[in-house]
């Protein structure tokens, strides 16, 4: 009988885990604090069209192993590809428009270091719950790298212009407190309660309209096509949640909603 527990992804350094409607991506590159090659960049990508795909999955989860979430690009790789930096750099922004355009709600579950590509990784997920203690940085000023228009603009997005400079001009840290303070993450906790937390939160989200979490993350992104409004009424009308949800409501009974992002 196979061990319960992550099992590795298409690439070594990214474990998977699917339970109850969650499924669990782990970074996992622990002798380099997490950091991403430029194969697990290149990997995430295509793990996650298959998760997408999957009707058993109604929720992401990415998080780091060992008490950290990721540490940022493996800068050794940089080194060693010289002018071919630029593939790695490509790959981070394509994972991160992957995660971006990940048509199920995430959640980055963040402990210790969330530097670099790793902040990059976390921005693009919907929500960021971290554990007390964890440290933010946005470093390419260290690097002397231009970061990518787009995630710039998504960090813009999240935290204001203001906050988004300092964290590009200086290349500094800033601690939990001040990411909450400025919208960088959603909730922090304890650590010992993170998980807990994480847990019954993405339950929440998996009990939910799978139809009306689609329509909103379309809807909150920037660059709304208008003819993507009349899509989501088609739908609404077409899938009968609506009828479902509010005939749930009246009956004191949990909503079994219908549509999912694989059948719609």
């Amino acid at each position: 009988m196979p061990e319960p527990g992550p099992k590795p992804g298409p690439q070594p350094g990214l474990l998977l885990d699917i339970a109850d409607g969650t499924a669990t991506v782990t970074i996992s590159n622990p002798a380099k604090r997490n950091a991403m090659t430029t194969e697990m960049w290149e990997a995430l990508p295509r793990l996650l069209d298959g998760l997408a795909s999957d009707p058993a999955v109604r929720v992401l989860v990415l998080t780091g192993a060992d008490g950290t979430f990721c540490a940022g690009a493996d800068i050794s790789g940089l080194r060693e590809a010289g002018s071919g930096s630029a593939r790695t750099q490509d790959a981070a922004v394509r994972a991160e428009e992957a995660l971006a355009a990940f048509p199920k709600p995430t959640i980055a579950a963040v402990r210790g270091f969330c530097v670099g590509g790793g902040c990059q990784l976390a921005a693009a997920c919907d929500l960021r719950f971290a554990a007390e203690g964890a440290r933010f940085g946005v470093t390419p000023a260290r690097l002397g790298i231009v970061y990518a228009a787009s995630s710039t603009r998504r960090l813009v997005g999240l935290v204001g212009p203001a906050t988004a400079k300092y964290l590009l001009f200086s290349a500094e840290l800033i601690d939990h407190e001040r990411a909450l303070r400025t919208g960088l993450v959603d909730e922090v906790l304890p650590d010992e309660q993170l998980d807990k937390r994480v847990a019954e939160f993405t339950a929440v989200l998996a009990s939910r309209s799978q139809l009306t979490q689609a329509a909103a993350k379309e809807f909150a992104a920037p660059g709304l096509d208008p003819s993507r409004i009349e899509h989501w009424e088609r739908q609404a009308r077409a899938s009968g949640d609506t009828a479902e949800g509010v005939a749930a409501f009246l009956e004191g009974r949990p909503a079994r909603f219908a549509w999912s992002p694989t059948a719609g």
